[in-house]
């Protein structure tokens, strides 16, 4: 029973990533028209030549980074709640 009780977090983590995958999944699949300002945010880095192209979304990162915190401190405060 001991071992069980230790794959639990990691069983509790898969589906929270599984859900997560399907909901950005979803949004993509229905929302691609309104969501085209991702990786066009000011600052994010695009180096366009002839023979050469450089992208780097640094703003839409940062942006994305912000909301996984967010979403991951507010999980974080249900499951401890």
């Amino acid at each position: 029973m001991h071992k069980l009780h230790a794959r639990q977090p990691i069983g509790k983590l898969l589906i929270a990533a599984g859900a997560l995958l399907l909901i950005a999944g979803l949004l993509w699949y229905f929302f691609t028209d309104k969501l085209r300002w991702i990786g066009h945010l000011p600052g994010d880095i695009r180096i366009e030549r002839e023979n050469f192209s450089f992208y780097f979304p640094v703003t839409t990162l940062v942006l994305l980074n912000l909301i996984i915190f967010i979403l991951v401190r507010v999980c974080n405060w249900i499951s401890n709640s």
